[in-house]
């Protein structure tokens, strides 16, 4: 096979003889030539059929056909030049055809944004909707943030560390999805919510800086900003003070807005940093948007809010809970006695918001076990309860933890805001709709019988 060059590398080759690979974006048939459109992964090009031979070759050709072409890169008439693409003065006289791949006639128009197209559509034919440049923009971008991620966190003598997906059922939040463990019955492992536990266990284990790109699941209510499974960028930092963790949270973003989005404007540096209780006065909201011109789509505001509620009344359950994570750090390092007095105590966690939305949650951990255990005691769980639970981390952290803190940034809801999308499933490869469907590949689906033998499951029939 001969070498292929990408579309993006004929500007260097003019005169040449070259072999492209890519997809038919649009033919025009000018009756003794034929002009195609081709796109690659680098972009798009226009290869001209000329002559009796090449244009029955080519007559055959619709969208989205796989082809692979050779011939000479020519420039084009002045007339003929395309100013809204990369190589609009170039063109390509081919010479040879071979086609790879015929293609059905795609579902809907991939030459616009796509954004007329029903989501459901969307979402069934996502390996075709993905082919848009929109799409194809989000995605090179999410790609681009991790770099940058990565190589800021590493400078700064972060560790990427993995920690499971298959872990034990807790109550911090949101429902577990479980997991039945068929050489276990009636054992279940529960999906991550977060790498909470684990990342908190690395500060035990010694190494003091960790980051991983994390991926969670939560079984709750899905809405434009959130998924049934989402990734995070997740970190712990050993030794540190509050001051010390949001410096870094600081330079993360500016590093990543210089290095991939240096057309956009961070409204204020250092950030600014407002109470919960000021947010809330102030603003009626715990993540204010403070742009200066909120029609301004190059412009980010963030704002650390800090010092948020321990605990807070749920109305609903007529119930006091965590208003923030159960292992946060009460500030002063102490808990009160009276229960009277739960709704004063304040927690030394810390949020990250950007034009409206949070994108950070974090703070200093509860690395006293005592303190940690009468933190869920006072919320009515029993010892034994918080025991079995957490008894591992009670047991680690007598074993001698640094004092530690961290955050994780919802980087779904982040790369969001960075696009200019209206929700996360616009910068995520293949989401779910909205109401947790797949509808692609059609789950979730039922399983047959001997998977739920093989488990010891019964499905009991809903009651109508």
């Amino acid at each position: 096979m001969a070498m292929r060059t990408l579309i993006k590398d004929i500007l260097a080759r003019v005169g040449e003889r070259v072999t492209l690979m890519g997809s038919v974006a649009v033919r025009r048939d000018h009756g003794k030539l034929i002009f195609i459109d081709l796109r690659d992964r680098s972009g798009e090009c226009q290869l001209v059929f000329v002559g009796k031979e090449m244009y029955a070759s080519a007559d055959v050709l619709r969208s989205e056909w796989v082809i692979k072409v050779s011939g000479t890169v020519n420039k084009r008439p002045e007339n003929m030049v395309n100013k809204n693409i990369l190589t609009g003065e170039y063109e390509i006289l081919v010479e040879d055809l071979v086609i790879l791949s015929e293609a059905k006639t795609p579902p809907f128009d991939l030459g616009t944004d796509g954004r007329e197209v029903g989501e459901e559509s969307r979402m069934q034919y996502r390996y075709v909707d993905l082919r848009r440049a929109r799409m194809q923009k989000n995605l090179r971008a999410r790609s681009r943030v991790l770099a940058a991620v990565d190589e800021f966190l590493k400078q700064n003598d972060f560790l990427e560390v993995e920690t499971p997906i298959l872990g034990k059922s807790t109550p911090e939040g949101a429902r577990d999805y479980l997991v039945p463990v068929r050489v276990h019955p009636g054992k279940f492992y529960a999906l991550p919510q977060a790498p909470q536990q684990y990342k908190q266990l690395l500060m035990v284990a010694g190494l003091e800086r960790y980051f991983q790109i994390a991926r969670c699941f939560r079984d709750e209510d899905t809405r434009g900003d959130r998924q049934p499974e989402f990734t995070q960028i997740d970190l712990e930092m050993a030794y540190v003070e509050r001051d010390d963790v949001l410096a870094v949270l600081e330079g993360l973003m500016v590093h990543v807005v210089k290095a991939v989005f240096p057309e956009k404007r961070i409204t204020q540096v250092p950030f600014p940093r407002l109470t919960h209780k000021e947010a809330m006065e102030k603003y009626g909201s715990d993540k204010p948007d403070l742009r200066q011109d909120k029609n301004d789509p190059n412009e980010l505001a963030f704002a650390f809010i800090v010092d948020f509620p321990f605990y807070e009344w749920d109305e609903k359950e007529k119930k006091w809970d965590f208003a923030h994570n159960p292992f946060s750090m009460p500030k002063g390092e102490d808990l009160p006695d009276d229960k009277q007095k739960m709704g004063e105590v304040v927690a030394d966690q810390y949020d990250l918001a950007l034009n409206g939305y949070e994108i950070v949650s974090g703070g200093i951990r509860n690395h006293k076990p005592d303190l940690l255990k009468k933190a869920f005691m006072m919320l009515g769980y029993e010892e034994r309860v918080v025991v079995d639970k957490f008894g591992h981390m009670m047991d680690a952290f007598s074993y001698g933890v640094p004092p530690h803190g961290g955050g994780a940034f919802g980087f779904d809801r982040l790369m969001m805001i960075f696009m200019n999308e209206p929700n996360i499933r616009e910068v995520i490869a293949f989401p779910k709709t909205g109401d947790g469907w797949d509808l692609m590949s059609g789950a979730p689906s039922e399983v047959d019988k001997k998977q739920l033998d093989d488990l010891n499951i019964e499905i009991k029939k809903l009651k109508k």
